[in-house]
């Protein structure tokens, strides 16, 4: 077991490595797609600080409080972004164009087969790297104390929201094994996650249950940044679950894919 861990986890980095390789060969492309990314992030800052110059707090969260919130909701993000991104070229067209049968071949899981062609992908890194920032800028404005057991679960709780976020990534992807493309789903998953970027007290009651329960991306952001601001337990909780079971779901359904898959016609 540890010699086959340990194998993969060389693999990953090599591959990893590989990837950026490849992802860099083209540097122009490279620091477009790196600088739209911090942009976006840019763009998304302004405006909540433009927000704060008209009103002392949203629904009852200031300024630093709902920065510190978009950095957490950032952290797992980047996390998920670094191992996962492959799953959008499974909705986008694998199935589609008949290309997905090369992961079947190769004598590692299918999944890990899939996932390693863009391990580490730079994006993720500048995610990670602008949600600390924001998260330690903010924390430090709020002059944030936190107590020991806080900080021994601040990895676990963005490790676990990275893996909802994979496991919701995972399941809308594995639609395209009956859907044959399943990019509009997946496109549509995402701009619903933006959401958790922000407080849920300000979404009307059926939009927190859609974010906390069916899609829980609140567990990703806001379950984190209640409980290292206030310490409130009533969602985290629920983390070790909402993930266990998240995962469970979409590990399901991609094994049902697998069984069923036919290649198709370009």
């Amino acid at each position: 077991m540890n010699r086959t861990l340990g194998g993969r986890l060389r693999l990953a980095l090599f591959l990893g490595g590989v990837g950026l390789h490849r992802l860099t060969a083209y540097r122009l492309d490279f620091l477009l797609g790196s600088g739209a990314f911090l942009v976006r992030v840019g763009l998304q800052t302004l405006a909540v600080g433009v927000v704060f110059t008209h009103v002392p707090a949203i629904a009852g969260w200031s300024h630093h409080q709902v920065l510190f919130l978009l950095g957490c909701s950032l952290l797992p993000r980047g996390l998920d972004h670094l191992f996962t991104d492959q799953l959008w070229e499974l909705s986008r067209k694998l199935i589609q164009r008949g290309e997905f049968y090369r992961y079947l071949i190769r004598p590692v899981d299918p999944l890990f087969s899939l996932l390693s062609e863009r391990f580490f992908h730079p994006d993720g890194f500048g995610e990670l790297a602008v949600g600390a920032v924001l998260v330690l800028w903010a924390g430090a404005e709020l002059g944030l104390d936190l107590t020991a057991l806080q900080w021994a679960l601040v990895l676990p709780l963005f490790v676990c929201g990275a893996l909802v976020h994979a496991a919701v990534k995972l399941f809308f992807a594995s639609l395209s094994f009956w859907t044959v493309t399943s990019m509009p789903a997946m496109q549509t998953v995402t701009q619903v996650s933006e959401f958790a970027g922000y407080p849920l007290d300000l979404y009307h009651p059926s939009l927190r249950m859609l974010l906390t329960w069916v899609l829980p991306f609140a567990f990703t952001s806001y379950a984190p940044a209640v409980y290292l601001l206030h310490g409130s337990t009533e969602l985290i909780r629920w983390l070790p679950v909402v993930t266990g079971l998240s995962l469970l779901a979409a590990l399901w359904l991609w094994r049902r894919g697998l069984s069923r898959y036919e290649m198709t016609g370009s």
